[in-house]
């Protein structure tokens, strides 16, 4: 193989469009751009989502919902879910060994909703004022 030899690989590049050179070439007098309207002058454009002066469409749908960042990763427990558990001690990770919350919670919040029978210790959660109460009333605590 000698550097001379070497050719680019086949469809890799496109031959170059030769316009304004005559009837002949299919491109001469216009160029390829037809004879009249905004995209036959140079600089002709719009922007991407423009519809002739139309309302597009991303301003005439309506927006819908709302995606907190800081909801993604934060999951609710209610109290009576707690009754599936084995340990006394409630914390994120034996949530997660429960199948209570998935393996993406970093942030759990216990609310209280349904009631507890058995004292347990939360550790290391969000616990709702109502929720301390309903545990400290079963004997359990929060830390």
């Amino acid at each position: 193989m000698k550097l001379n030899s070497i050719q680019p690989a086949s469809g890799s590049r496109r031959t170059r469009k030769r316009v304004g050179r005559g009837i002949g070439s299919g491109l001469g007098k216009t160029c390829g751009r037809g004879h009249k309207g905004q995209k036959s002058r140079s600089g002709g454009f719009h922007k991407v989502g423009f519809e002739g002066g139309q309302m597009p469409l991303q301003r005439r749908v309506p927006k819908i919902g709302f995606r907190s960042a800081v909801n993604r990763f934060t999951r609710e427990v209610r109290l009576y879910q707690l009754t599936a558990l084995d340990s006394d001690v409630v914390d994120l990770e034996s949530l997660k060994a429960a199948g209570i919350v998935d393996n993406a919670a970093r942030r759990v919040r216990l609310v209280c909703k349904g009631e507890i029978g058995r004292a347990v210790t939360v550790r290391g959660l969000h616990v709702t004022a109502g929720a301390v109460r309903a545990i400290e009333a079963a004997g359990g605590k929060v830390e």
